[in-house]
Order: C-alpha cells, then structure tokens, then sequence
C-alpha cells in the first residue's frame, strides 16, 4: 500500500464537498484527475470508499471512518510546512542550551527570559552542568550549543570566547582571613579549601592560578555546587574561590569578604558549538542576543 500525501488530500476534498467538481475547483485540478485519484485510492485500498448517489459522492462505513485520520494527517503535515516557512521568518522550535554551573546559574536565566520576551513562538530548554559534561552533551548532540567557564578541552567543538570574568577568594566575616584583608603565599597554603568538584571549569582556573604561584594546598571540602561552598564558607569552615558575579550579593551584604592575593584569576566564558552543526534561524537568533548582551555589559 503506498498512498500520497496528494491523494489525501483529494479524498479529504471529495469527502467533505461530496463532489468531484467542487473537489476539483478547490484544488485547481481537472475533474478527471481527481476522479483518476479517488479510483487509485480505492483500488490501494481493495474496496470501495464512496457511495454514488448521482453526482454525489457520500462516504461508506468504510471512508467515515479512515475520514479523521487522513485529516490528521493532513493536518500534522500543514503544521510541518507552516514551521519550515516561518522558520524563516520568526525563529519557532525549542533549542537545547547547556551551561556550566555558574554561567548556567547567575546569568543565562535573565537572558532566557528576555529571550522568551523577543520570541515567544520559540523555547529554550537550559540545562545546567559542569563543564565538561556540557562539552560531552554538545559534542554527542544532546545539547544544541554550550556555554562554559574557561577553554574547551575538545577538540571536536568549535570554542568562541563570549565574555571576561574573574574568581575571587573568598572568606566568612569571621574567618582570620577577613580580617587580615591581604594574604600572602604561605598563608594560602596553609589554608582550608573549600572548591568544586574536578570537570568544573572554575575548579581548573583556581588550579591553574596556584600552580602557576608555585602553591601546594589542601582541600577540605569538595562540594558541586557553588551555592554549597558559599554557605560553607560563610559559616566558616574554610575560604573559597568562586566567580565574583556568583559572590556579588553576598560581598555587597557583608556574608563574605573578598581575600585579596596576588593569583592571576582572570579567565573567558565561552560558546561551544559542534564544528559542522546546521545553524537555523533559532540557533542564529540565541547566537545574536549572546552577543548583543555581552557587548552591552548585561
């Protein structure tokens, strides 16, 4: 049984005008054609699917009911085609965007919304995760982009610095640390760290600042989370160092105290896409308000 989309459509016309006739004017077609069509349909199907009352066609029990489904059919088909044709327009679909901890977090659900605002046929799905989970989800196609702290490790995707960010070290009001302001080698060494799990991309800048300072230290607590470690910290159990736009607040109210070093903690976010993946209109559109926003400052 092979019948197409067009033959549908000609029985859909025909069973609801109940003419040839008005069939055919619908769908500026000769009478002939479209009774060529419903001849095909009945013969794919093996049996009748019309009664013949005169020059009315009035469906049997047989075309009343394959009647709503050829319609849903035509109807899914009719949605598919509107999508593709206003897709290139107006950016529809959903887009599955991963984002590591702290961009994921602290800045991308202000963008999501205003996102949403511009758009609001289309939908973005956020998923938030370390950063080398989301360089596996983008790479294997799970997630459409990705946006991470610090630099791809991957070389299958394609890596584009967005914007600069810096960690901050971090102690509670009443750690010694807080009140000395300034710290110096020894004294980071000797303290208890409380820093994100391996895979995260803040983890990686903390390390690769200390080892760049010769600094050998000891980690108290490894938490994945940085809203756990600022708690953790707060309450004293050791000092932190984690992205400033994720401390702003709690800096800004006095909960935590910003231990100045001399560590290069400076890095770039960045959007990891795969190298040969389809940008659509919608991928395009979420790529353009990135970088509208980032050029702005947010």
């Amino acid at each position: 049984m092979n019948i197409t989309l067009r033959q549908l459509e000609i029985f859909e016309k025909v069973a609801v005008s109940q003419h040839v006739t008005k069939a055919s004017e619908q769908l500026f077609l000769s009478q002939s054609a479209v009774s060529m069509a419903i001849a095909d349909i009945e013969r794919i199907t093996g049996a009748p699917l019309f009664e013949r009352r005169g020059r009315r066609l009035l469906l049997n029990d047989r075309g009343r009911e394959i009647l709503p489904e050829a319609q849903e059919v035509l109807r899914r088909v009719d949605m598919i085609e509107q999508f593709l044709n206003e897709s290139v327009g107006e950016p529809l679909g959903v887009l599955k965007v991963g984002a590591s901890t702290t961009i994921g977090n602290y800045l991308l659900p202000k963008i999501v919304g205003e996102f949403s605002r511009q758009y609001p046929r289309a939908k973005i799905l956020l998923y938030v995760a370390n950063t080398q989970q989301i360089e596996e989800a983008v790479q294997s196609g799970e997630y459409d982009l990705g946006l991470i702290e610090g630099p791809s490790h991957n070389a299958a995707l394609e890596a584009t610095p967005w914007r600069d960010d810096e960690l901050v070290v971090i102690a509670g009001k009443g750690h010694p640390f807080a009140v000395e302001g300034t710290v110096n080698t020894e004294m980071l060494s000797g303290a208890d760290w409380i820093i994100r799990e391996k895979g995260s991309g803040t983890r990686e800048v903390f390390e690769s600042a200390m080892a760049a300072r010769g600094i050998m230290y000891g980690v108290s607590m490894e938490l994945g989370h940085t809203e756990a470690i600022k708690k953790a910290v707060e309450e004293g159990l050791g000092i932190g160092c984690l992205s400033r736009m994720a401390v702003q607040r709690e800096l800004d109210n006095g909960w935590l105290t910003e231990v100045k070093t001399d560590l290069d903690l400076r890095r770039s976010l960045f959007i990891v896409t795969g190298e040969a993946v389809y940008r659509t209109r919608l991928f395009r559109a979420y790529l353009d308000l990135l970088e509208r926003i980032d050029i702005a400052g947010e």
